[in-house]
């Protein structure tokens, strides 16, 4: 009897700090027969579908670039982000800034504290001698699902539920 009451608080705390809802997006960056490759700048935010103000989920970029041409110099690249509210964020921001990545697909958790109603995701794409590439997926909360293509600087991306 005793043990059932000692654990019977634990069980209830866990179940309380779980996420209500959490999704996935997972994006794919292809990989390009080109002479000169560079890894792309990507921003991925998410913003209600009638407009409002957007929230950054990931930008990935030179982090490490320094001297006279800091990596943060070109993500005015991403017209979209930077217009939507890229140029006022503070870099690097945690949880948010990460590195270029190779070609390959990577997931992202979508904000836990979204709340119920329509929004749009985008992840936008830009690479040095490359193009520049929008795309956007309506998303509702809290159905997580969707996908949509790129047709050339990104592949695949698709939103799931956990």
């Amino acid at each position: 009897m005793r043990a059932t009451l000692l654990t019977a608080p634990v069980l209830l705390t866990g179940l309380v700090a779980a996420p209500a809802l959490a999704g996935t997006v997972t994006i794919t960056i292809p990989r390009l027969s080109v002479a000169e490759y560079h890894r792309p700048y990507v921003a991925v935010w998410v913003e209600p579908a009638g407009g409002g103000a957007a929230r950054t989920l990931a930008v990935w970029y030179d982090i490490k670039k320094g001297g006279k041409e800091p990596g943060t110099k070109w993500l005015s690249d991403l017209r979209a982000w930077w217009r939507k509210g890229g140029r006022s964020l503070s870099l690097p921001a945690n949880g948010v800034s990460g590195a270029t990545r190779a070609p390959g697909q990577y997931r992202l958790a979508l904000p836990a504290d979204l709340k119920p109603g329509a929004y749009v995701l985008h992840v936008e794409a830009a690479r040095e001698t490359g193009g520049r590439e929008l795309v956007s997926v309506p998303l509702t909360v809290p159905r997580i699902a969707g996908s949509a293509a790129g047709k050339s600087e990104l592949g695949a991306i698709t939103l799931s539920a956990r």
